[in-house]
């Protein structure tokens, strides 16, 4: 009697089809692995020029933390001791306005492009067209435009009022970004149920989903803060600088971006030092207002 092998459901078959099974299977865990480290290596890689940053930062700022440094104004060029009170008070001033400014602003063009939008086909899409080119913006830009309007000759000059909205220019495409794609995401059920239940268009944004969208909107305005806090470019151009204590929006100002390009080259080492303590402390500034966001989004999720 003749066998046949080769037809369906012969062993030899069986045999090769699972051992081509194991083979893929192989490919594919080993494809797993090497793709899981090149992707720990990238994020390796993309950490260590930041923690480079912040150790150098660190150590050559820590020698001047102390209490003069928070209390007393920058000594004259050449002179040991003084610190950085008036830029540290300069900077949230300036921060402050730029952040009154473009967080309402940013949120209410959210709120119009998220709620009352009128689909891809209609002007919101130009509109973030526009937020999208603006967020490319150099912030250079953004200072010589202000510089234009508010300080040239002429005009009312260098002030922290100038200072704080070329820093709401740069602001405000990100608030604007992040609240939209937050607004976005409330799940489209909470609209109608509060709809459903006699809410007008007025309560449902207000009281249902802007407080769901709080935690990622307060995300954006960190993110927004932490990179203008760090702007030199457009306060040079309109908050200048000013080594006394703040003497109203309408002057010149002290910050700690401007003060950080200043001291840094001059040829004395006091100035470096108090240079490096600015960096210091305006990286940790930059990194309480992330700390307090989180713990304050952390307490309101939906």
């Amino acid at each position: 009697m003749t066998t046949i092998s080769g037809v369906p459901g012969d062993s030899s078959d069986t045999f090769d089809i699972q051992s081509l099974k194991a083979k893929r299977s192989r490919s594919r865990n080993l494809f797993n692995i090497i793709m899981t480290g090149l992707s720990g290596l990238s994020i390796l890689i993309a950490l260590v020029p930041l923690v480079l940053v912040l150790f150098y930062v660190f150590i050559n700022g820590v020698n001047r933390l102390d209490l003069d440094l928070f209390t007393q104004l920058p000594p004259p060029p050449g002179s040991a001791g003084g610190g950085i009170a008036n830029a540290i008070v300069g900077t949230l001033i300036v921060v402050a306005i730029a952040a009154a400014i473009s967080v309402p602003i940013g949120v209410l063009c959210a709120i119009w492009l998220s709620e009352f939008g009128g689909g891809d086909t209609s002007i919101d899409e130009y509109v973030r067209f526009g937020v999208n080119i603006l967020a490319g913006v150099p912030s250079i830009i953004a200072g010589v435009f202000i510089y234009g309007i508010m300080v040239r000759p002429g005009r009312p000059g260098y002030s922290a009022l100038a200072g704080g909205v070329a820093l709401a220019v740069l602001m405000l495409p990100t608030i604007v970004r992040t609240a939209d794609e937050a607004l976005k995401i409330v799940p489209q059920e909470i609209r109608w149920a509060a709809l459903a239940v006699g809410a007008s268009n007025y309560q449902t944004i207000l009281k249902v989903v802007l407080p769901a969208a709080i935690p990622s909107i307060l995300t954006g305005v960190t993110l927004a803060i932490a990179r203008a806090a760090g702007e030199t470019a457009p306060l040079i151009f309109t908050a200048l600088f000013s080594p006394f204590r703040f003497n109203g929006v309408t002057n010149p100002i002290a910050t700690l971006s401007v003060l950080v390009y200043n001291f840094a080259t001059l040829p004395f080492q006091p100035q470096q030092e108090l240079a490096w303590a600015a960096s210091l402390v305006l990286v940790l500034m930059v990194l309480l207002t992330s700390i307090i966001a989180r713990v304050v989004t952390r307490q309101k999720t939906y």
